[in-house]
């Protein structure tokens, strides 16, 4: 269900961590055995692996899954607090901070990867927890403290594609305030507490754990045994410079969609035009799973009123300072990201090779953007936006056997989405709770 709800069918990498986990738990330190396909356990981040085994002694259903699909989704719902201190910690209004993360909610981003349970929504939310400290006021208080770096090691645990985001967050913390050489030192032991054990594991545990760097770095996909660093010098040695170089091109050219998008977009027109509006929504869902630009969807306007009305940013110069900085990651990490990936087909710059915390942070972006210099306008505009993704991804357009809507389920779920908008809204000094996370 998980792997065809919303988008798909998606591969079997949301079932890696309960593998492992099971294993784990029945035979400790014993070697793993391979996951179908070739995986090791060194292979994948072990981040959601451990959470899971620590709940594993609670009570388990090893059945159904049940229990391991419940755990995944509350850790990938993880986002809403780092997202939640972050839109605090920035000092934005409450309609502006409500609606930023009610945007989020129900994008592409949080529906799919909420439901579909990779471990690649979980690290976005201890990034986004770091955010909170680097693109707020609080930076200024908070440079020398070692947080900032266990968050960004814990992302790195998480999913190694976190670097594309943690890069452009330290380059802003260093612009903003560059820390002093002592608390560099306890950064970099806070950091090496976490990253240390792992890097050991991989290492000496369970070798080569090479296989997803030579895929994204070198685009080689099958199992190879040459060391990392020679796979990758071969590879560009393979393409040339005018290879290498094609391939940076449609890193950038599928971040912005390219062909594919525009083709898929046209599929998506024909079929609403012959009636056939499942597959229309499918190719849109398509669209907004793989390609980073064209899923931020009617919110892709915001970028372009900010620059169309930069000289209404004093009526909200807090709130345009903090769009900008969004921008400025989101920008930073996507030329970081595509001149890192190897760029031919199995290792393009679609959305879920990278950092999840991109898209959410673009997302933020647009959403404070157009609130800063449209006001009115901007709330309508991204309500609007919110209603639309919502009904794109309610619909089921591959139910499987035996499955069928439940009345009750319906009732539940608009009622948590109604409590959620009502809480992101509500003012802040009722609770006292975002000042305190400001604070």
């Amino acid at each position: 269900m998980a792997a065809s709800r919303f988008s798909g069918p998606l591969p079997a990498d949301n079932d890696i961590p309960r593998f492992f986990s099971e294993w784990f738990f029945y035979h400790g330190h014993e070697a793993p055995p391979l996951y179908p396909g070739g995986w090791l356990a060194s292979d994948r981040s072990p981040l959601q692996i451990g959470y899971v085994l620590s709940q594993r002694t609670f009570g388990w259903d090893g059945v159904r899954g049940l229990d391991y699909q419940v755990l995944g989704v509350v850790l990938q719902q993880l986002w809403i607090v780092g997202l939640w201190a972050l839109l605090a910690a920035a000092r934005l209004d409450r309609v502006t901070r409500g609606l930023a993360i009610v945007a989020v909610l129900v994008s592409d981003v949080a529906i799919v990867n909420g439901f579909y349970v990779w471990p690649k929504l979980l690290p976005a939310a201890f990034l986004l927890a770091a955010a909170a400290l680097v693109l707020t006021p609080l930076w200024g208080e908070l440079r020398r403290d070692y947080r900032a770096a266990a968050l960004f090691a814990l992302a790195m645990l998480g999913h190694g594609s976190s670097v594309f985001a943690i890069v452009p967050l330290a380059l802003v913390a260093a612009l903003r305030g560059r820390p002093n050489g002592r608390w560099i030192g306890v950064v970099l032991i806070a950091g090496a507490v976490l990253i240390v054990p792992w890097l050991a594991y991989q290492r000496y545990g369970d070798p080569p754990a090479n296989r997803l760097t030579e895929w994204m770095l070198a685009g080689v996909t099958r199992i190879d045994d040459r060391p990392t660093g020679e796979t990758i010098v071969d590879s560009y040695r393979r393409v040339d410079l005018g290879g290498a170089l094609h391939n940076k091109a449609e890193n950038f050219a599928t971040m912005a969609g390219g062909a594919p998008a525009w083709e898929l977009g046209e599929r998506a027109a024909r079929d609403a035009g012959d009636g056939e509006l499942g597959d229309a929504v499918a190719s849109v869902r398509e669209v907004s799973f793989l390609y980073l630009l064209p899923s931020l969807g009617l919110l892709l306007l915001g970028p372009f009123v900010v620059v169309l009305r930069w000289r209404r940013r004093g009526r909200s110069p807090r709130d345009w300072g903090f769009a900008l900085l969004c921008f400025a990651v989101v920008l930073a990490g996507c030329v970081f990201w595509g001149l890192l990936l190897f760029g031919n087909l199995p290792s393009r710059t679609v959305i879920h090779v990278g950092s999840l915390a991109l898209p959410i942070l673009a997302i933020c972006g647009c959403v404070v953007g157009l609130r800063a210099v449209l006001p009115r306008f901007g709330t309508y505009y991204v309500a609007a936006a919110s209603l639309l993704s919502l009904a794109l991804y309610v619909p089921v357009l591959r139910p499987l056997p035996g499955t069928a809507w439940s009345p009750s389920a319906v009732v539940l779920a608009a009622a948590a989405l109604s409590g959620f908008v009502l809480i992101a809204l509500r003012d802040p000094g009722a609770s006292g709770a975002p000042n305190t996370l400001a604070r």
